[in-house]
């Protein structure tokens, strides 16, 4: 079985291909320098691989068993996104199943419209993490922010998902929890609290 993540971050399972595209890592892999450049910085496992689902990954279409993002898609624009989910579908074998986990929009939203409080519409967009409290100063801080990828871009419910995943020619979509799925391979890249507040859904090609 072929099992692949993409936008891994830390998470790196030795039973898994695990790609990440932060500029720390393809720092990190410059040769005899990347270590002196990272070397006050979170570094990244060394199994973790270069690789950017919003272009192409270095995989072969038709070749992936297994499939998994956690709290990637919603970093990306509206059409990275839908990109993301043909790249996705590109790799995959039919058959193949793709599990996706992400923040879902819906709950920040009702909890929102409830509140009684002056401040929630404040809380709501921190919630989000789409605002920007502070523009960054100076040369260095706009580099990194603009290198960055910590502020979201978009934000989804299971609707739009589903139609969206639909658009994409996946097929026997449905919501997931942790835990649920019948490939145990997931069970080595899967982290309970990731599905928090979030949408996680399970599909096939």
């Amino acid at each position: 079985m072929r099992n692949v993540q993409y936008g891994c971050g830390l998470s790196c399972p030795d039973d898994w291909e695990n790609y990440d595209t932060s500029p720390t890592l393809r720092l990190q892999k410059v040769p005899f320098i990347g270590k002196l450049i990272t070397r006050n910085r979170v570094t990244f496992p060394d199994g973790v691989r270069i690789g950017d689902i919003t272009t192409r990954l270095p995989i072969e279409d038709n070749s992936v068993d297994n499939l998994y993002c956690s709290h990637v898609l919603e970093h990306l624009s509206f059409q990275d996104f839908h990109h993301a989910l043909k790249e996705s579908f590109r790799v995959l074998k039919p058959g193949g199943v793709f599990r996706l986990v992400m923040p879902d929009l819906r709950p920040l939203v009702e909890q929102y419209l409830k509140s009684e409080e002056a401040d929630a519409s404040v809380a709501f967009i921190r919630g989000t993490l789409m605002g920007v409290e502070e523009r960054p100063k100076g040369l260095k801080n706009r580099v990194i922010q603009s290198a960055g990828n910590h502020h979201h871009l978009w934000l989804w419910d299971t609707a739009s998902t589903t139609e969206a995943l639909k658009n994409a020619n996946f097929k026997e979509i449905k919501s997931c929890e942790f835990g649920d799925s019948e490939r145990t391979a997931f069970a080595s890249v899967e982290e309970a609290s990731r599905f928090n507040g979030a949408i996680a859904i399970q599909c096939t090609k």
